[in-house]
């Protein structure tokens, strides 16, 4: 006799217990809902409804990579950053949370309803350059980044949310923008020490190493974005980077070095240093 088909309760059940931590279960759902292309409200309806055998193989699959450490966004194609649903590879970092902040400050400091000029070094998925371009779309947004993969991912973003106002462009931080100025540069660029032993855990395993560690203390990359930005900024325009907890106080310097003013280090929601910036002088 053929066994019958499991339900929808006990497939995820089943899942939840073979996934650590509190979110188990939240991720079991999110996996399976991506293979049966429906929304999560569905399941409250469906619980005891038989889930197809093509169905739990897909989904079986999903939930071995996903217990082997490959992070669901990868998994699900997609990661919700802002107010925008973006796709993502293993060719861009996964969106975080804490990097809305840069997208705040940044927000603060461009007026509305301006042609502003903008620029996002490092764009990966697009996440940063989308999220300003959506709220300020007068602005003019240049997302760079030096891979190819990435500016794929990010140009189908910005066709996808119908951000005309965005152009991508491949090189390694200011070189596609050579000749150019822009109102505010933003970045949330590889500052992770190179011999940081986090990038061999979690999520970060997965995550192209080129786009997270810079260099024995970090800061490589962020010197150079420091040093080049007075040549692409205006007068008056603001250079915002993303950082690591404990390097507020060495990218402060290196601003202030650079001849910025108006520097200044913010914190993110646990009251870590997470985004330093400073004004190039009018």
């Amino acid at each position: 006799m053929t066994a019958a088909a499991p339900d929808i309760r006990q497939l995820l059940a089943d899942a939840a217990a073979r996934l650590p931590g509190v979110e188990g279960r939240h991720e079991a759902e999110l996996l399976l809902l991506h293979v049966l292309e429906r929304e999560r409200s569905w399941l409250f309806a469906h619980a005891t409804d038989p889930v197809e055998p093509a169905h739990a193989a897909a989904f079986e699959a999903l939930l071995d990579q996903r217990v082997a450490g490959a992070p669901v966004a990868y998994l699900l194609g997609r990661r919700g950053f802002w107010t925008l649903d973006l796709e993502v590879s293993p060719a861009t970092l996964i969106p975080r949370p804490e990097t809305e902040l840069l997208v705040e400050l940044a927000l603060a400091r461009l007026p509305a309803d301006s042609p502003l000029r903008i620029a996002d070094l490092g764009t990966g998925s697009g996440a940063i350059a989308l999220a300003l371009a959506s709220e300020r779309p007068q602005a003019r947004v240049i997302a760079t980044d030096l891979s190819e993969a990435a500016l794929a991912v990010a140009a189908r973003n910005a066709q996808r949310h119908a951000r005309g106002n965005v152009s991508v462009r491949q090189g390694a931080w200011y070189a596609p923008l050579a000749g150019e100025r822009f109102d505010l540069i933003a970045t949330n660029p590889p500052y992770i020490a190179s011999d940081d032993p986090h990038l061999v855990q979690g999520d970060l395993r997965f995550e192209p190493a080129t786009a997270l560690a810079s260099g024995l203390d970090g800061l490589d990359d962020i010197r150079l974005i420091i040093a080049g930005a007075a040549a692409h900024l205006l007068p008056g325009g603001w250079l915002l980077i993303e950082h690591g907890w404990d390097q507020g106080e060495a990218i402060r310097a290196l601003l202030r070095h650079a001849g910025f003013q108006s520097v200044a280090t913010e914190r993110d929601l646990e009251q870590r240093d997470r985004v330093s910036l400073g004004c190039l002088a009018a």
